[in-house]
């Protein structure tokens, strides 16, 4: 029985449909020809007025780029890297190295969370592996990208945004990109760990192209769609969903800052009412944060009816997420129907699965135990636990998935194993990374790492293969232990974060769950580890034995996000080295 998962048949949209021309650098060109002045990006930063870029000002200020690119005899198919924050200055030098023919690849800017010490350890790891002909960053953090350089690392050096010169008009008869070839590398994109670079994706023209033609189809894009997007550039969504796409697909972005964001999440949902945004992707924990820290206050006036997709991507989707995001945000003109879900990773470019147009993600209530213990989903069975999984959506065009059992079987509906998937806009290879590229693609087959089951063409996602917990010889998932502590009255979704540690012992691991607390009430807070080792102990086949309470921030989280297990378990390893409690 041939149990592949198949992609979804749509019919072409005869409202708006991708260019399929060779290169990213000739619909750059073709969106300057054709309407030069419509607005490509709306730039937003606090405390400051929004900056309107056409496609005029786009490739003109590309062009000087291409222009600082070429008079360091970068050749093109050589890796500049970007260490430039939210801004024009980032946009222009992205776009600039497209039409110039080399090859860019955005890094996370220092910040004040990120450690100077680890920062510039992973640069230099970077910068071994990548070997980019030049890195560009600003004057002033010259110095610190050079304390990361070893002699002979990039052989072009540190441009600065300090070199650029004014030219009059973009002279595209220059701009070597337009003779690159569909197949070859047009960027890099960094899977996301504790600073957002792990192993580089490389991805051809041809496949974000192919990616772009098979996601705008799923969305009905049109080129009335308006885009709002705080995501990080780094970071696979924001790159392709919320950055190439508008911007290859001719329509308007509006792009907030991420560090904004997160100080003032209302700012998303005041850009969507002013600018009547119809598209935007948050990741899970976003909808939790947007729901319990946006006051009213800053929403008055505000209109949401003009969202017509909010797709919830990056993480394993939460049903509960989704309802509180809609209660909060319903008196608004929010619609139910605009919640929609997507699976995506950088080595498919990005989407994989999108919830189909006009629809509910679908839902599926399982037996927690059988799901936790067997890795079953089964339907529940009377007076016992469940759980409410929510669906990441149906695979999109020209997309196979199939779910894998440890030996390489090929498992039917709801039983859970690896999801692999194929597809024409799957990655190159892992930049410079032959033995990575070789584990992860088998016989046109990207094994993705990640666990989940389908039912009826629909894909629920677990989590992640390398996070899974082997406890007396059961695998036990953290997202499974986080969910359980977000019940216990006291812990908050999003703020709590469960990883093993070795009991040598034992021969096993022992599980921990960290969760942040708002009462410094000593007494409280030992009630709230009772409560939650309880909990966990009863449902679940782990008997908790440490229960860890802590402040808020304490937990650690990745560039895009997501909580960084094994950052947190080296931080909670060394807090019980020093005896802290």
């Amino acid at each position: 029985m041939d149990f592949y998962l198949n992609f979804q048949t749509l019919p072409p949209n005869k409202d708006f449909k991708i260019n399929m021309t060779s290169t990213l650098a000739h619909l750059v060109y073709q969106n300057y020809q054709k309407n030069p002045q419509k607005t490509s990006i709306v730039l937003q930063h606090a405390g400051q007025d929004d900056v309107a870029l056409s496609y005029h000002d786009l490739a003109a200020g590309s062009a000087r780029y291409a222009d600082l690119y070429a008079r360091a005899e970068i050749q093109p198919g050589e890796v500049v890297v970007l260490i430039l924050q939210h801004g024009a200055d980032l946009i222009f030098a992205f776009w600039g190295a497209i039409l110039y023919g080399a090859i860019p690849s955005i890094m996370p800017f220092l910040t004040e969370k990120l450690s100077p010490e680890r920062y510039r350890a992973d640069l230099s790891a970077l910068i071994a592996v990548t070997q980019p002909a030049a890195i560009v960053t600003y004057p002033e953090f010259e110095a610190d990208v050079k304390s990361a350089l070893k002699p002979g690392d990039c052989a072009r050096g540190v441009l600065l945004t300090s070199q650029l010169e004014n030219l009059s008009e973009p002279d595209f008869s220059q701009m070597r990109g337009l003779q690159r070839a569909p197949e070859e590398i047009v960027l890099l994109q960094h899977s996301s760990g504790t600073t957002g670079l792990q192993k580089g994706v490389a991805l051809s023209h041809r496949a974000v192209l192919n990616q772009l033609e098979a996601y705008t189809r799923a969305l009905g894009l049109t080129d009335d769609d308006i885009l709002v997007s705080w995501l990080p550039l780094y970071h696979d969504m924001g790159l392709i969903a919320g950055f190439l796409m508008p911007i290859l697909s001719g329509i308007t972005l509006v792009l907030i800052s991420p560090f904004d964001w997160v100080r003032a999440p209302y700012k998303l949902f005041q850009a969507v009412s002013r600018y009547k945004g119809t598209l935007s992707w948050l990741p899970n924990f976003s909808y939790n944060f947007c729901a319990q820290k946006v006051r009213e206050r800053d929403l008055e006036g505000v209109d949401l009816s003009s969202w017509r997709v909010i797709t919830n991507c990056s993480e394993p989707v939460k049903w509960e997420s989704h309802q509180a995001f809609y209660q909060r945000f319903q008196k608004y003109g929010l619609r139910k129907n605009a919640l929609q879900c997507s699976y995506a990773m950088a080595e498919n470019v990005f989407g994989v699965t999108q919830t189909p147009l006009g629809t509910d993600p679908v839902t599926d209530e399982i037996d927690r135990e059988s799901y936790i213990n067997e890795r079953v989903a089964r339907s529940p069975v009377d007076g016992k636990p469940a759980l409410r999984m929510m669906s990441s959506g149906r695979a999109l065009h020209n997309t196979r998935i199939m779910i894998l059992a440890e030996n390489g079987d090929v498992l039917p509906d709801r039983v859970i194993g690896e999801i692999a998937l194929q597809s024409n806009y799957m990655l190159t290879g892992y930049y410079h990374r032959p033995d990575a590229t070789e584990k992860a693609l088998r016989d046109g087959w990207y094994f993705t790492g990640d666990y989940g089951y389908t039912l009826n063409g629909e894909v629920f996602v677990a989590g992640r293969k390398k996070d899974m917990i082997i406890v007396g010889g059961k695998n036990v998932y953290p997202q499974d232990l986080e969910s359980l502590a977000y019940e216990v009255p006291g812990i908050h979704a999003g703020r709590a974060v469960a990883f093993g540690i070795e009991d040598t012992k034992a021969g096993t691991e022992e599980v921990v769950i960290v969760a942040e607390v708002d009462t410094s009430d000593p007494d409280e807070r030992q009630k709230i580890a009772d409560a939650l080792r309880g909990h966990i102990t009863q449902n679940s086949a782990v008997a908790l034995r440490y229960a860890h309470i802590v402040d808020p921030r304490w937990i650690l989280k990745t560039s895009s996000g997501k909580t960084a297990r094994s950052a947190n378990r080296e931080k909670f390893l060394q807090e019980q080295e020093m005896g802290v409690d």
